[in-house]
């Protein structure tokens, strides 16, 4: 199972990598007036999302649920664990919010600012400390 958590670990790195970086497009894309860096930015963020990030997710998720199989007898009696994976599912429905951001830019309609997309960036950072926490220091 030790390769499998390593696989783990190195996608879900993968994910947190596209989920910090691509808000921080979006910051970028919304201050941006010209044609060229719109479309551009337009070109990073398909690339970020549907090349590296969701797939990224994907596996994380897949070999956590490995993992999850394997260790289960121990885990559905573990506090830590079901917190960690009710942070999973904020962190996916965060992905898929990105997601529908976005769109919202590839057709020109995002209705937010760039201070927003700040604010916004800060979230999955809060659960990127929380995970950790759990799973290393397993407080309950």
């Amino acid at each position: 199972m030790d390769w499998i958590r390593a696989f783990h670990i190195i996608v879900m790195v993968c994910w947190f990598a596209g989920i910090f970086y691509l808000p921080r497009l979006f910051v970028y894309h919304a201050e941006s007036s010209d044609t060229i860096s719109i479309e551009r930015f337009k070109v990073m963020e398909r690339r970020l999302y549907y090349g590296i990030s969701t797939p990224s997710a994907i596996l994380t998720t897949l070999f956590g649920l490995w993992l999850l199989m394997v260790g289960w007898p121990a885990y559905k009696t573990m506090g830590w664990m079901h917190a960690k994976l009710g942070l999973v599912v904020l962190l996916w429905i965060y992905h898929i919010v990105s997601g529908y951001y976005l769109v919202q830019f590839k057709h020109d309609r995002n209705t937010h600012s760039a201070t927003f997309y700040r604010i916004f960036n800060e979230f999955p950072v809060l659960i990127l400390i929380a995970v950790v926490i759990l799973v290393e220091v397993q407080p309950f």
